[in-house]
């Protein structure tokens, strides 16, 4: 069943696109040609697309509650002074962050960590830079309180919504009775975030056969990004995350990540979470701090190989990048990003009805 919402928000769902089958490129007659074909085919398999989007049995897809919760994400109601919205960040034609380098808090100050992208969430499970959200639904009202954020406190909110005769009405809808608590916030606004899944992109199409559809620069990239360059170590996968985290060799200052919560594990000390590729290009700075301007100069640090100190990633040391191969993966991450000037679509999958 496809899902359908009103109003003029209601394109600003992406689509989740589908590769049905990977391609391998057609082998020359030279054995080294073969077995890089061979070896770029069985790498190509690795980023082939879901089938559909995943929602957890404790928050299962329903119509109703998807589109609650998309009124909910575009509405500032949840802020404390009504000049916010969860979109006000979260903008998606900057690939659902806000292209600053650090988020603005209330009184136009920065906030100590950049927005995170809200892209292919269904597939994350530990969410935030450090990993402190165990799920989707954990992670809103986070914000909504936040003093420097939105500053809402909960039982603001729910009054707010409660008076509210269309949300009433729409909470009536997509729950089992009308009351507006905490929970069904929580569960609404993430069953719309758990829909927001990037576009198609030169890249899917390349995955999914067509040869044209990238250039020999960004295959060459393509070979890098998994093999000499390291970089799919932690870039995996058709988000382009492992989900995990790690210590680069990059970060400094009090703020040490997902070690502040394990203080007994050297090993965690400085890691932050892997963000997903997907769109990157739209998505500078770069980092969970926006320390880094360009793409080209997030090749730079990790061609460097940071910090040599006991949490560092041992997939992180120097690499020895020529300046070509350094070009060829800034055009294959360009790859990954839809083309430009395309309007994000409504996504119609359930869990239960993958797209044709």
């Amino acid at each position: 069943m496809a899902w359908k919402v009103g109003g003029a928000l209601a394109s600003l769902l992406v689509l989740l696109w589908v590769s049905n089958s990977a391609a391998v490129g057609p082998a020359s007659e030279h054995a080294p040609a073969r077995q890089d074909a061979t070896q770029r085919g069985i790498w190509r398999r690795d980023y082939r697309a879901p089938a559909a989007i995943p929602f957890p049995e404790s928050n299962p897809y329903t119509e109703a509650k998807a589109e609650l919760g998309r009124r909910l994400f575009f509405d500032p109601i949840l802020s404390g002074d009504r000049d916010r919205s969860c979109a006000s960040c979260h903008v998606p034609n900057l690939g659902w962050a806000d292209g600053r380098a650090r988020a603005a808090d209330l009184n136009a100050g920065d906030m100590d960590l950049r927005t995170p992208s809200l892209l292919n969430l269904a597939w994350q499970e530990r969410l935030g830079w450090d990993g402190k959200f165990r799920t989707l639904e954990s992670v809103s009202f986070f914000p909504i309180n936040g003093p420097a954020n939105m500053n809402l406190p909960t039982a603001e909110a729910l009054r707010r919504l409660s008076e509210d005769e269309g949300y009433a009405r729409a909470f009536a809808e997509a729950f089992p009775d009308p009351a507006v608590t905490k929970e069904r916030v929580e569960a609404a606004l993430a069953t719309f975030e758990r829909l927001i899944v990037s576009r198609p992109a030169p890249f899917d199409r390349w995955i999914a056969g067509d040869e044209g559809a990238i250039e020999a620069a960004a295959k060459r990239g393509f070979d890098l990004f998994n093999g000499k360059a390291r970089c799919a170590a932690c870039h995996s996968g058709w988000s382009f995350s492992d989900g995990s985290f790690h210590d680069i060799g990059t970060a400094t200052g009090t703020d040490i990540g997902r070690g502040r919560f394990f203080p007994g594990s050297p090993a965690l000390r400085y890691a932050f979470k892997t963000p997903g590729l997907r769109e990157v290009s739209r998505r500078a700075p770069y980092m969970h701090n926006g320390a880094v301007p360009t793409l080209e100069a997030v090749i730079d640090l990790y061609d460097r190989g940071g910090i040599e100190r006991p949490s560092r990633s041992p997939d992180i040391r120097p690499l020895g990048l020529a300046p070509s191969e350094k070009a060829d993966l800034v055009a294959f991450l360009r790859t990954l990003s839809s083309e430009p000037g395309r309007v994000p679509a409504l996504a119609d999958l359930t869990p239960d009805t993958p797209r044709p």
